[in-house]
């Protein structure tokens, strides 16, 4: 099928493998491996599209679920699809809403036809089929779409997990037919299959089967251990097309970021950045720091002072920390804004270690300075 999107490997890093690439899409064009920044609601928690855009973001996700929710594909579609609704005029990417589905909706109903569920906004009965999820993304317009799939917990039992990955495969290929725009918008896969290769395998055989044009890694970073998502990366992403791109779903922790790549991964999201910042947490290079806690009282330093974001080179620690306590939302908007500048510059900084063949040496120092050890999985 022809595609809207295409991929170009511009080098591999030669110790590893991790490719350096880039993804066109109608949008606009963006270099991977890539961190995408999430606008659950078509915004990024508290930032505007104007200073993701000077960050380097090339791509943004938004919510299908949500969006469905609440205005309605109706009203974006009026609006002239999500890039005018939200003013964003770069790549936008979409899930299919399944997720949300199986993790925050009440009282599900799984069956071949689709899911019924109750609303966690409203308890209204609702009901969603590939078809349906496909309508929705149609009308909300991004131009990467994802396929629905079925997200079981990720040690459920082998035979739970075989009848739900060949349910996820039917589901993708009756996705695929009901795709009403496949010039313009370009519909993924997603592989599933939990902690099994030979799940894992078949999930993967049948999706590129189908010839999307680019395919995601669904079901980790669910409570598995650092050790146990490596370990099906490694298995899975060789069985992924070299020529497309390969998205490893809702994983934004430095660490995983760096380790998926190595893995032959191109693009992440995660809600991690935007999330912790409102608790007061940032990332720095030298690690977690809990910038709201009482130490920082008289911190007139940055919050990392090897940073270069807005916030690092106009406020101190000991504002910011007087802002979130004081209730006040410009503090948290500093500290997502930093958090996010720095999963976009690690990226950045990724893709130039791949460019030299030093990927190994970056994360090594970049592991040591945040105080990982290899068998820590939070940052």
């Amino acid at each position: 099928m022809s595609s809207p999107l295409t991929y170009k490997l511009i080098h591999q890093d030669k110790k590893t493998g991790a490719r350096l690439g880039e993804i066109t899409t109608p949008h606009g064009t963006f270099q991977t491996p890539m961190f995408m920044p999430v606008g659950t609601q078509a915004s990024v928690k508290t930032l505007a599209p104007e200073e993701l855009k000077e960050m380097g973001a090339g791509v943004i996700l938004a919510n299908t679920y949500h969006l469905w929710q609440r205005p309605g594909p109706e009203i974006v579609k009026e609006a002239g699809g999500l890039h005018k609704f939200m003013n964003w005029d770069q790549a936008i990417l979409t899930d299919s809403g399944g997720f949300q589905v199986f993790s925050l909706a009440q009282m599900r109903d799984i069956k071949e036809e689709g899911v019924t569920f109750k609303s966690h906004i409203s308890g209204a009965k609702m009901f969603l089929s590939p078809e349906k999820a496909i309508g929705i993304e149609n009308d909300l317009g991004p131009d990467i779409m994802m396929s629905l799939d079925e997200c079981p917990p990720y040690f459920s039992d082998f035979e739970y997990l075989q009848k739900s990955v060949a349910r996820t495969s039917r589901w993708a290929e009756r996705g695929l037919k009901a795709h009403r725009n496949p010039d313009t918008q370009a519909l993924f896969g997603i592989v599933q299959g939990g902690p099994h290769e030979e799940l894992r395998r078949q999930s993967a055989q049948d999706l590129v089967s189908l010839d999307f044009p680019g395919y995601s890694i669904g079901g980790l970073s669910v409570g598995e251990s650092k050790e146990e998502m490596n370990r099906m990366l490694e298995f899975t992403t060789p069985l992924l097309p070299q020529n497309k791109p390969r998205y490893l779903m809702g994983v934004g922790s430095p660490d995983a970021l760096i380790d998926g790549v190595i893995r032959g991964i191109d693009m992440f999201d995660c809600v991690l950045p935007t999330r912790i910042a409102r608790n007061g947490t940032v990332m720095t290079s030298h690690g977690r720091l809990v910038v709201k806690n009482a130490k920082y009282a008289h911190d007139f330093t940055p919050m990392d002072p090897e940073c270069d974001c807005y916030a690092c080179r106009n406020y101190t620690r000991a504002y910011i920390r007087h802002l979130i306590k004081a209730d006040e939302t410009f503090g948290i908007r500093l500290t997502s804004y930093h958090n996010v500048y720095f999963l976009l510059n690690l990226m950045k900084k990724v893709r130039a270690a791949i460019m030299n063949d030093e990927l190994l040496e970056f994360r090594a120092d970049f592991f040591e300075k945040y105080g990982y050890n290899d068998s820590s999985r939070d940052f």
